[in-house]
């Protein structure tokens, strides 16, 4: 199923097709909406990281933990409820996601249309490089630099998704409704 989910063949972002992965439909996308659903999501990295580390201590039982930190990663935007408000950065942010990953067949305004996006998914994936580096060489300081680099790129790239719903939500009526 995620092989099938990750090749498909269309004019499908992959955003989208990772969409498809988290099963999120416009329930669980407004679960995901919640604040705390964003902010926990945090844990998840800096979570593998440790468990990881734990290997020469626990054994297997560190597998054990990097799947629970998996697991967390896909249950997190299930788990939560519909937030009291999207009048906050964190709920913006995954409502112009949702935007985001709609671009091949929504028109975004054209200053959205950057190659700033991709950088800052490169500058994330850069991150991860170095932290896995530090799960195989018990590295604290690789460790500490490539949680930072993985978040900083991702919470900016947030920030951009805030500012792409903000000039977005005007130009439709489902959009507007998401906000209350």
């Amino acid at each position: 199923m995620l092989i099938d989910i990750l090749m498909q063949r269309s004019t499908m972002t992959f955003e989208k097709r990772l969409s498809k992965l988290f099963q999120l439909d416009d329930t669980t996308w407004m679960r995901h909406a919640n604040p705390l659903s964003v902010w926990t999501r945090y844990s998840v990295l800096p979570f593998i990281i440790l468990a990881c580390w734990s290997r020469e201590t626990l054994g297997t039982w560190s597998a054990f933990l990097v799947m629970l930190s998996v697991l967390w990663m896909f249950l997190n935007p299930l788990i939560f409820s519909k937030p009291k408000s999207t009048k906050n950065w964190a709920s913006k942010s995954v409502l112009g996601e949702r935007i985001y990953l709609n671009r091949d067949k929504l028109e975004i305004p054209l200053h959205h249309r950057t190659k700033l996006y991709h950088l800052l998914h490169l500058l994330s994936l850069l991150g991860v490089g170095i932290c896995i580096y530090a799960i195989i060489y018990y590295s604290v300081w690789a460790a500490l630099l490539g949680i930072a680099l993985t978040y900083l790129s991702k919470s900016w790239f947030l920030d951009r998704m805030v500012w792409l719903y903000e000039d977005m939500k005007e130009s439709d009526e489902k959009f507007k409704s998401w906000e209350y």
